[in-house]
């Protein structure tokens, strides 16, 4: 059976996202429709948190690992190449600035003034050593990939060799997270500490194109990293190498005793999925044009999390109507588009109580749709079980027969 036969939510979802993001995209302003650029803007994070979303459901829906960390990669991601984006446009700042002098400025002397101008905020005016490849666009798109991948490949290494699982796990991912966001919160991480990196939606060298027409350039971007996410995943999923993950899910006791190496497994989807969520960070902040420590703070991986559960673990497409859903409404609440509601005693603002209304979503979904959204899709396909009559399942010809099917 053909790999799309297997998996046909597949075509079906890189379908509606091509339509999507072409409608998106004729309505925006860049071609004279109604949309305005920070909302275009918003649904290209939207797709960023949607990818990151599909990587979670990956490691936690299908492998059973939850991961309260995976926020801290895509943080990582972000960092890295706003990096880039932050020195390149420094720099061209300062060579202009520059320009006209009597005596044309050395490299040392650039390379010094451009220091003081991103530095100067923190009391210094050095690079540090983590901004080496600073100036290199290709070596900072290689460190989006290389260090949330090796950060994650030594993290899972250490706690699966040592066959932490479950809920310990998940406080060792949290712990992970706090203390590199506790870190960057230091003036001399190298990373500019509480300020953080900003101006990143300005790209270098590209001044004269519009900001309306930029936001289309990413939302385009993000659509694709998406679409490739989404079918790396569902290949990941599909065939023997995602029956084992389901194994390990349910009973990885009963995996490790018919033979497969539970930990490579879970090293592997460990580490690709902090590669996944580095490119989702790598695209979605350059959108909203700052990132800071605070955005690896652990209550960003819980909010992942909550948005995979309300999407429909386990499913894929459940995982991106999750992030977008709630991406969105959040959006709403919080932009102070919600009309507060006056009850005469106490005045609800949706700007405080978004949180609470978020939280209540996924007690209530946990309680009384495990399936989450994702679980509304299959019953409106309705998707169920296949029949097998007592076909033979499994090596053994006995394995099942018609009256155990009857059980």
């Amino acid at each position: 059976m053909s790999f799309l036969r297997r998996n046909p939510s597949v075509p079906v979802f890189l379908g509606l996202l091509l339509v999507f993001t072409l409608t998106v995209t004729l309505m925006s302003e860049a071609y004279g429709g109604g949309l305005s650029t920070s909302f275009v803007k918003t649904l290209g994070k939207t797709l960023c948190l949607a990818l990151v979303a599909v990587a979670m459901d990956l490691v936690w829906g299908y492998t059973g690992i939850l991961s309260l960390g995976h926020f801290a990669f895509f943080g990582l991601g972000g960092y890295m190449i706003g990096m880039w984006l932050m020195y390149a446009r420094t720099e061209a700042i300062v060579v202009s600035s520059m320009a006209n002098a009597e005596i044309p400025a050395t490299p040392q002397e650039i390379t010094d003034a451009v220091g003081a101008q991103i530095f100067g905020v923190v009391g210094s005016s050095d690079f540090p050593a983590i901004w080496l490849f600073a100036d290199s666009l290709a070596m900072q798109l290689v460190l989006v990939v290389a260090v949330p991948g090796l950060l994650a490949l030594v993290f899972g290494w250490l706690a699966f060799r040592s066959r932490v699982t479950g809920v310990y796990l998940s406080i060792l991912t949290q712990a992970m997270t706090l203390a590199l966001s506790l870190y960057l919160f230091q003036n001399n991480s190298g990373l500019r500490g509480n300020n953080g990196l900003s101006g990143l939606q300005n790209l270098p060298g590209a001044d004269a194109i519009p900001q309306s027409v930029m936001s289309v350039w990413f939302l385009w971007t993000s659509a694709l990293a998406l679409g490739l996410g989404y079918l790396l995943a569902a290949f990941v999923v599909s065939g023997k190498f995602g029956s084992v993950l389901r194994g390990i899910r349910d009973n990885e006791a009963r995996v490790r005793f018919l033979g497969y190496p539970v930990e490579r497994y879970k090293l592997f989807i460990f580490t690709l999925t902090a590669v996944m969520a580095g490119i989702a960070g790598a695209l979605y902040y350059p959108q909203a044009g700052i990132i800071n420590p605070a955005e690896i703070a652990p209550i960003a991986s819980i909010y992942l999390a909550v948005w995979v559960a309300i999407g429909g673990r386990g499913r894929l497409y459940g995982a991106v109507i999750g992030a977008g859903f709630v991406s969105l409404v959040s959006t709403w609440f919080t932009g102070g588009r919600a009309p507060d509601i006056d009850l005469g005693f106490y005045t609800i603002k949706w700007v405080d109580w978004w949180t609470v209304l978020l939280g209540l979503s996924f007690v209530c979904v946990t309680i009384f749709a495990p399936k989450g959204i994702g679980g509304l899709v299959d019953l409106a396909l309705s998707r169920r079980a296949p029949d097998r009559h007592g076909a033979d399942l499994g090596p053994d010809l006995g394995s099942l027969r018609e009256k155990e099917a009857e059980e």
